[in-house]
């Protein structure tokens, strides 16, 4: 799931096995398609060990792989803290509007259920309303923060 959340737009794929090489490819077609005249691209990650730079050395050439490196501005939320990225929230959504209390027989037919649901997001433009401030972090992340 990738998720940009001002412009409302989602990305949602389903692989037979989630693998930093899958993972690099997912982010190389983001940075080939979307992002395409992007220099630069801020990716905010959990801390899943696929979610690496190293994973693109796994997946392509040395020369193209720093090339995805370079125009990556990786961010990771804290451990135990995955809540606080927005893909993981749309992955909420689009588990209880798309994939609740039923069985999918195939992969097939995931992706496409995958893919109409994140279509229809899309054409919403529905943007994500974050409403967890920095007064709120400070509160609920107290044991991160440092002591004054």
């Amino acid at each position: 799931m990738f998720a940009e959340p001002l412009s409302g737009f989602r990305q949602a794929t389903a692989r037979p096995r989630r693998t930093r090489v899958d993972w690099a490819d997912e982010v190389a077609q983001l940075l080939d398609g979307r992002y395409a005249d992007r220099k630069q691209i801020t990716l905010v990650c959990d801390n899943l060990n696929t979610h690496t730079k190293g994973a693109f050395y796994e997946a392509f050439p040395p020369e193209k792989a720093r090339a995805y490196v370079r125009r990556i501005n990786f961010v990771y939320t804290p451990k135990h803290g995955s809540w606080l990225n927005v893909a993981e929230c749309e992955l909420s959504c689009l588990t209880s509007q798309c994939l609740s209390d039923r069985r999918i027989a195939d992969i097939m037919t995931l992706q496409s259920e995958i893919s109409a649901w994140a279509t229809r997001t899309n054409a919403k433009q529905r943007a994500v309303d974050w409403q967890f401030t920095i007064e709120k972090a400070r509160v609920k992340l107290k044991r991160l923060y440092p002591k004054v």
